[in-house]
């Protein structure tokens, strides 16, 4: 089965990571900008970044039929300096116009400080601005619950932002309900052991249904894993979910969120 991995962070993983999931299916993946496994010294790291995920990223993706696109951002563990912060958004926007990028993310809280806060407050005014999607990112170090709830006042707050171009990821049982509630689209991140597991996903959507709500592995620099969307759709066959069910949530509705930017390509 044919599905779209709408948040994974590539650059943390091999070539052979790219075989793998185009042989399970994958024929799209969409990757925000976020941490490296260690905190930048300067602007220049993250630019020769935000050059890595617009040029080499999407060769290596190609050479295995898989379409990459990115986000672009600074991340929110690494917007607590928020001078420093400010200066590598000054180069943002020149790579909002790459024909890869769909938006600006993954945005949004950590540690749920005021000064993540308020760079989160100023991407966001970014995005309104240069009139893009947004991928955020809540927190998994301190309260979840709170710092979503901060995150999408934020929006309401001080933006015109649509709650349709906004996608909140990472949610877990405790918050996909309230984002869901609020109009915006919802992201489950599947991981091994933590945030959630395959079988929570599938429990997720069992209880809250399939509109406006994604699946993802992030296969980042933590314990993850790049295959974890189709184990999650095999745990839906396993359960007795119907094939046009589990396309929603696996195609469908990454189709129907990324659509919204006229540079997504999933290569139907």
């Amino acid at each position: 089965m044919r599905y779209i991995d709408p948040h994974i962070h590539m650059v943390s993983r091999t070539t052979d990571d790219y075989r793998r999931m185009a042989l399970a299916g994958c024929v799209a993946i969409t990757e925000p900008a976020f941490w490296a496994g260690f905190d930048r010294s300067s602007p220049q790291g993250f630019l020769d970044y935000y050059r890595q995920l617009t040029d080499t990223e999407p060769k290596r993706a190609a050479q295995y039929g898989i379409r990459h696109h990115c986000w672009i951002c600074v991340n929110p563990k690494e917007a607590e300096d928020a001078g420093f912060a400010r200066e590598v958004m000054s180069l943002i926007p020149e790579f909002l116009q790459k024909e890869n990028v769909l938006g600006v993310g993954e945005i949004g809280l950590n540690k749920n400080s005021r000064n993540e806060l308020k760079i989160l407050e100023e991407h966001l005014a970014l995005a309104e601005e240069h009139d893009q999607l947004v991928l955020v990112h809540t927190p998994h170090l301190e309260d979840k619950l709170k710092g979503t709830r901060l995150i999408m006042d934020a929006i309401k707050a001080n933006t015109s932002l649509s709650p349709g171009r906004v996608l909140i990821d990472h949610v877990e049982e405790h918050t996909v309900r309230e984002v869901l509630d609020r109009g915006f689209w919802a992201g489950m991140t599947l991981y091994p052991d933590t945030k959630c597991t395959p079988q929570r996903a599938a429990d997720i959507i069992e209880m809250h249904g399939t509109e406006r709500l994604w699946m993802n592995s992030a296969g980042d620099w933590g314990d993850s894993d790049p295959l974890a969307v189709p184990k999650a759709i095999v745990e839906m066959r396993r359960r007795g979910h119907d094939t046009a069910s589990i396309e929603q949530v696996t195609w469908g509705n990454p189709v129907a969120f990324l659509g919204q930017c006229p540079r997504f390509d999933a290569g139907e």
